[in-house]
């Protein structure tokens, strides 16, 4: 028989909601659940790094009482949620892994928070990233690093690392994340979770940090939810978006899986997950292999977009006077570990300045972007295409890093999968759908145009009941 903290780490936001509308559940009940065993399995996977959880209590016993009352109202009611600390939450400090912010108190939610809260949901805390969240791995001089509940010796991805690592083991009923280079994607494919990356301007993005002011930048930004299943992660794109995605006939959609590239790495493993999932499609979908549009040129031009002005933005936010040098502070921390800057920032700022694309090269990227947009525009109308994450599951802590971030350029081999939905700005849910021989997961991405979110959401959901969709991590119960 299954108990009832097992039961409620289990469900999905929406579920919770429905059952604290009901009185089947209380809000008081399934919130001190999740902090219990947000306590327990942080002392392993280091996921959360700060908690308001006397507050979280008492919203508890607010919404319980709304709901006695017969006042419920709000799609997520008492639903405990965690959120990556690079969203303004009034009363805690964003400090995006920096020591020198650990002490600035925000005093007003991000345009999102403020969205989720008006729904009745109940913040627990904030989890971890790696500093100014510029990196694929989750890692910071504050907070430390976030490991693999799965396997503690793998990778949690990043930037929304702890995000990935709290929802697998079921920290929360949900969580919310943001993606530039695969920042949600890649802890959904680590850790085993749904996660939803947004277009482009299809989610507001006031109160996140560090501030994407750059327009080929923020054309690539996506905010969503890292989730237990599908339908939360169109629950949540639902609530945070400016419109609520339109209804699409998904039998009109053609399934496309993109040609072969040998200069792509693809582990065995991966392969065999989309031979299956091709397989699983065909009977009911019409299935083409297509090479995208820019697919080859998608991991340069990302890479040159992250290094216009030699990421100088980021750079004088990494220190508190904002003098801070990257090589100095990289030579310092290797040498004696002395800099309050993590090694995989520091290094990221180095490429960033070695890959700074000169002002023709940029004139170039923009002319590129306006001619890709019409050309995917007329391509993935009625298109969703399918693409690994990465090559492998998740890797061992430093891996990653090393694959995406090597002076060699290596990330136009390891980029391409994730690169391609922020270059054209296009929606993206990650779907797990089978593991390694190690018991890794293995996500999947399906991608669209803008406006075509709830075919991606319907095809999502009839994956996940075909293949492995989410299972919840166990071994910290």
């Amino acid at each position: 028989m299954i108990d009832i903290d097992t039961k409620i780490l289990d469900m999905d936001a929406g579920s919770l909601a429905a059952a604290i509308r009901e009185g089947s559940l209380r809000s008081t009940e399934v919130t001190e659940t999740c902090i219990r065993h947000l306590k327990r399995m942080n002392e392993k996977v280091n996921c959360l790094t700060q908690e308001r959880f006397e507050e979280a209590r008492q919203e508890a016993a607010r919404a319980d009482e709304l709901v006695r009352s017969g006042q419920a109202a709000g799609r997520l009611l008492g639903v405990p949620i965690t959120i990556k600390d690079c969203f303004h939450v009034a009363g805690m400090r964003t400090t995006a892994g920096l020591r020198h912010r650990r002490n600035i108190v925000e005093q007003e939610d991000a345009e999102i928070v403020r969205l989720l809260k008006n729904e009745g949901a109940i913040i627990l805390g904030k989890t971890n990233t790696p500093q100014l969240c510029f990196c694929q791995e989750t890692d910071n001089k504050l907070h430390g690093r976030t490991n693999n509940p799965w396997n503690p010796e793998r990778t949690a991805g990043g930037s929304s690392g702890g995000e990935g690592a709290c929802i697998a083991a079921g920290g929360a009923a949900v969580g919310i994340g943001a993606d530039i280079g695969g920042s949600i994607r890649f802890p959904s494919h680590c850790n085993g979770v749904v996660g939803f990356k947004s277009g482009n301007s299809q989610v507001p993005d006031r109160g996140n940090f560090p501030d994407v002011t750059i327009p080929e930048q923020s054309r690539m930004l996506g905010i969503g939810a890292l989730a237990k299943s599908v339908a939360d992660a169109r629950l949540i794109h639902e609530i945070i978006a400016y419109r609520p995605p339109e209804k699409r006939d998904l039998s009109t959609f053609r399934i496309v899986f993109p040609g072969k590239a040998p200069a792509y790495p693809l582990g065995q493993a991966t392969a065999d997950a989309l031979v299956q999932l091709r397989h699983g499609l065909e009977a009911e979908f019409t299935v083409e292999e297509e090479t995208p549009p820019y697919y080859e040129e998608s991991a340069l031009i990302w890479q040159q977009i992250m290094s216009i002005d030699g990421a100088r933005h980021i750079r004088r936010l990494m220190s508190e006077d904002g003098q801070r040098h990257p090589i100095t502070e990289y030579v310092k921390e290797k040498l004696a570990g002395s800099s309050d800057i993590h090694a995989y920032l520091s290094w990221a700022l180095i490429g960033a300045n070695m890959f700074k694309p000169s002002s023709r090269r940029l004139d170039e990227i923009r002319d590129l972007l306006r001619q890709g947009d019409d050309k995917l525009n007329a391509r993935l109308d009625r298109s969703i295409l399918i693409l690994p994450v990465y090559h492998s599951a998740a890797p061992k802590h430093g891996q990653l890093y090393k694959e995406i971030f090597s002076i060699r350029r290596t990330y136009l081999k390891y980029m391409p999968y994730v690169a391609y939905a922020n270059v054209w700005g296009l929606p993206s849910l990650t779907v797990p759908v089978a593991e390694d021989g190690d018991g890794m997961p293995i996500g999947i991405q399906l991608i669209s145009l803008n406006g075509n979110e709830d075919a991606l959401f319907r095809l999502g959901e009839r994956i996940e009941q075909q293949f492995r969709g989410y299972v919840r991590c166990r071994q910290y119960d």
